[in-house]
Parts: C-alpha cells; structure tokens; sequence
C-alpha cells in the first residue's frame, strides 16, 4: 500500500485534471456539447441500448441523461425506436450522422492529444492509458468493465480482472470524449466533454 502522502498527491493531481478536461472542451463545436459527446460515444462503444443504461454507463441520473438525449434527437445524431421486449421503453440507436459527428470529435481529440503529448514514448502513454483504466475500474466505473486497454500492459500494471465480463466483448479503439461529471456529486471546478 502506498504511503499516505502519495494518496494526498494522488488527489492534487486528480482534482486538476480538470486543465485537460477544458482543453478538450474548447475543441468541442458549439452544437455538440460535451453531455451529447458522451452519448455519442457510449453509443458507438456499447452499441443500442435504453436510456437507463445510458444513464447509468454517464453515471448521471435520468433526467440529465434524457437532456442529453433530446439534444442528440434534435440534430438527428441518435434515433429512438420502441423496444420490441417491451413497448413503453425506447431503444437509442446512433445514426450514421452521429457517427460522422463522432468520428470528428475522435479525430480532434487525437489530434490534440497527440499535440500535446509530443514529447511522450509510446510507453509512456500506454502506461497511462493503463493505469487510468485501472484507477477508474477501482472506482465501479461501469465503462472500463467491457473494455481492456488498447495493448498488453506490462504484468504489474495490469487492471484487475472482473468476474462475469465475457471474453470477446472488447470494442474498437476510438478516442474517448470524456463524460461530464455526475449530476449527483460537486462537479470539479469544469466539466469535461466519453466514456
């Protein structure tokens, strides 16, 4: 276990994320806030699905999720069709509009990335990449259930194995727009653009 000051660092750390979360933020274009960025990107990752498990993947209560959801209605990003296991439920599906909004905001988010971290190895990234999974699974973050990181990490950086994820779920790797901070708990000093 790490000493208690590495845990006091850990949270400074953490707590001024939120400078990488306005950069990504200031990328977004204006129609597609950063609520709608992380509908279209659990949508594409996850596949079709009711509003409850968006809600619940956002970890955002329903009744910002179906802000969200309006929004991504409205411009034609996701399609909502009656459920055939049950009629008074909806199914959220992305459009291909949708996905042509997704694949620019990955392209931007990239870009940015890349940018910015110029300086970095690919090992650097990768144990990044890694250890934020791992800190987020430690956390019950639904989204990193379904998804290892995108290469092998080294044998002592690897997540924790949860029971009960089915081998072969893993989807394609696209740059994630971050979700905005749950409604339920004191947002951080911003709010980010998902997963």
């Amino acid at each position: 276990m790490a000493a208690r000051g590495q845990y006091e660092e850990l949270a400074r750390q953490i707590s001024a994320v939120g400078v990488v979360k306005r950069g990504i933020a200031r990328l977004l274009p204006t129609e597609c806030p950063s609520g709608a960025a992380a509908v279209l990107a659990l949508l594409d990752r996850y596949g079709d699905m009711r509003l409850s498990r968006l809600a619940e993947l956002l970890a955002i209560d329903m009744s910002v999720t179906s802000r969200h959801v309006a929004h991504v209605v409205e411009h034609g990003w996701v399609e909502r069709s009656p459920d055939p296991g049950d009629r008074r439920s909806r199914i959220l599906r992305l459009t291909p509009s949708g996905r042509e909004v997704l694949d620019d905001l990955g392209r931007r988010t990239t870009d940015l990335f890349a940018d910015r971290l110029r300086d970095w190895s690919d090992d650097d990234v990768g144990r990044l990449v890694t250890l934020l999974t791992r800190l987020r699974a430690s956390f019950g973050d639904a989204r990193t259930q379904l998804r290892p990181p995108a290469a092998p990490p080294s044998p002592d950086l690897r997540p924790p194995v949860r029971a009960g994820a089915p081998a072969g779920t893993e989807a394609p790797v696209r740059a994630e727009v971050p979700a905005p901070a749950p409604a339920s708990a004191p947002a951080p000093a911003t709010t980010g653009p998902h997963t």
